[in-house]
């Protein structure tokens, strides 16, 4: 039977992100910052559609010679670096006289400043007296993407020296994030180190991937990256950490576009995990012949989902969460397959400062 919930929040600092919306394209969406134009030519662009003035510094800058920016009509200023040797630069624009650094930067989502609105005890929050477990950055080459890909590993405090193996969490962002934002703006380290250290989770090993691949629709990134997760992911977690194997000690949760994600791997990989949380997420009605081939593929999939999962979690941030009404549509396509899940609702919208919380509950849940 489906339950529902109503889960108390704490304050915490949220940040705004890209997620369950129809956004209206601009040109920033493909811009290339920085282009190779080959003969020692580089161009360096951002959009700024509003601006008066651009200009440039940084280990790039030509000594004595700044750069000149020009404006198109589509608001993307540009200038172009005659003499660039190869190597590595640091730059950054200046817009209007305020320094910013570039927004469509490969790094540009892990150099935000975050505020910790609160007294520091909470459940988020690092404290002196737990023992902290180990974040690893890893690079694994994606088969399906035929690139190199980077994620994140967090190792609960002993697993150096334990020769246990421990069951796997895979923890997917939301839209316009990547594989840093779960350990740094959802602050997941410091969460699961308090839980454990309270006693209150199971140890395991989380994995936190790059959901985040570029191309021109963002939905299209939802089934690549599943391909990713199963061909890839999963074998090179399994293949350099010491784990259990077998979808009775896999769980996946994610956030948002992660959670579409997440409802991927539902529908294809239901019998490789037995713990799924979609975290703010759902297919969207407004698309009929999209949301129609969810339902159809759904109902396929219904025995298989029936079968293996053990437990099936949804949640949102209440009415003003941006996903609320695609989730309760999609939560009717699960009630007319007859797959029963369970359905928590906590103020706070579609922010970090409901993901941190979900991510408090789910982890105290999982391999019990």
């Amino acid at each position: 039977m489906k339950q529902f919930f109503s889960i108390l929040v704490l304050a915490c600092c949220s940040v705004p992100m890209m997620a369950q919306w129809q956004m209206q394209p601009t040109p920033n969406d493909t811009l290339q910052p920085v282009r190779n134009l080959g003969g020692g030519k580089v161009a360096f662009s951002i959009y700024a559609p509003n601006a008066k003035q651009v200009g440039f510094g940084g280990d790039a800058m030509p000594w004595g010679k700044p750069l000149q920016f020009t404006k198109a009509d589509n608001g993307v200023w540009t200038a172009v670096i005659s003499d660039l040797k190869d190597g590595v630069y640091r730059y950054n624009f200046t817009v209007d006289g305020v320094k910013v650094q570039d927004p469509k930067g490969a790094l540009s989502a892990e150099t935000s400043a975050l505020a910790n609105i609160g007294d520091g005890k909470q459940f988020y929050d690092m404290r002196q007296d737990v023992p902290h477990g180990a974040l690893a950055q890893r690079y694994y080459f994606s088969k399906p993407l035929n690139a190199l890909r980077r994620l994140h590993v967090w190792t609960p405090a002993g697993y150096e020296k334990s020769a246990d193996k421990l069951p796997v969490l895979y923890l997917i962002h939301g839209g316009g994030d990547n594989d840093a934002s779960w350990p740094g703006v959802g602050c997941a380290c410091n969460i699961l180190d308090n839980l454990l250290a309270e006693g209150k989770m199971k140890p395991m090993v989380v994995v936190m991937p790059n959901g985040s691949i570029p191309v021109k629709n963002m939905m299209d990134e939802v089934p690549l990256f599943e391909q990713d997760l199963v061909t890839s992911i999963i074998p090179y977690i399994e293949d350099n950490y010491r784990v259990l194997t077998g979808k009775a000690h896999r769980a996946m949760a994610g956030l948002s576009m992660g959670g579409m994600e997440t409802m991927e791997a539902i529908l294809n990989d239901n019998d490789k995990f037995e713990y799924f949380w979609v975290l703010s997420a759902g297919w969207f009605p407004a698309q009929k012949e999209q949301f129609e081939g969810y339902r159809q593929r759904l109902n396929k999939a219904a025995p298989g989902i029936k079968k293996n999962v053990r437990q099936l979690v949804f949640t949102q941030g209440d009415p003003e969460d941006i996903a609320y009404q695609n989730g309760l549509a999609t939560l009717k396509l699960f009630d007319a397959a007859g797959i029963k899940y369970e359905y928590y609702t906590a103020p706070g919208g579609h922010t970090w400062y409901t993901w941190r919380n979900n991510l408090h509950q789910l982890a105290q849940r999982l391999f019990k």
